[in-house]
């Protein structure tokens, strides 16, 4: 009886298990960029409440009365907020600090004063257009200005009070470009 048994069972032959690996295959191709994308846009809250709390944060702990209240802000000062966080990832230290985002490959962030020390911006570069305008979208409450600037391309102000541009989540998705290659700057005082 076992030799009945044995003879009639079968396994999958080379060509059937070529196919189904290739069908496989291909559904990862394709699915794999969809899944990146969702990733990014699944990130954009909390990377942007993280830069939305840094940014009240250091306006409320500015020191009262003084011209020049943003003198020597630098990434550090981002880095010591969200080096225990899950979204930012944090290397290095004091001058040689660096700060990854998530929202793009390999993409940095860089906080600096401006040039009379009273406001301070948040850059963030190589942002997928994943993200775009979503984190625009988060930052602009507690944005005085905002900038998108894509590697082949200029530089558009999507939000400034001071020259009366109001934002507009339209306006920001037609300036960003495909990839991981927009800039954004978030200037707040």
């Amino acid at each position: 009886m076992s030799a009945t048994v044995a003879s009639t069972q079968q396994g999958f032959s080379l060509i059937e298990v070529s196919l189904v690996t290739a069908i496989v295959l291909l559904l990862a191709i394709i699915g794999v960029p969809a899944i990146g994308s969702y990733v990014v846009e699944n990130k954009v809250p909390k990377v942007g409440e993280e830069l939305a709390r840094f940014i009240l944060q250091t306006k409320v702990n500015a020191p009262n009365g003084s011209t020049q209240p943003y003198d020597g802000i630098d990434i550090s000062n981002f880095a010591n907020m969200v080096r225990d966080s899950s979204i930012f990832s944090v290397s290095g230290s004091g001058a040689s600090t660096k700060v990854l985002h998530g929202l793009g490959s390999d993409g940095e962030v860089e906080v600096a004063a401006n040039e009379s020390r009273n406001a301070f911006s948040i850059t963030l570069h190589k942002v997928s257009n994943a993200a775009c305008p979503s984190i625009a979208s988060v930052m602009q409450r507690v944005s005085d200005s905002i900038t998108v600037t894509p590697d082949d391309g200029a530089t558009a102000v999507v939000k400034d009070i001071k020259q009366n541009i109001h934002y507009s989540a339209l306006a920001t998705e037609s300036k960003c470009a495909k990839g991981d290659v927009n800039t954004f700057v978030f200037t707040a005082g």
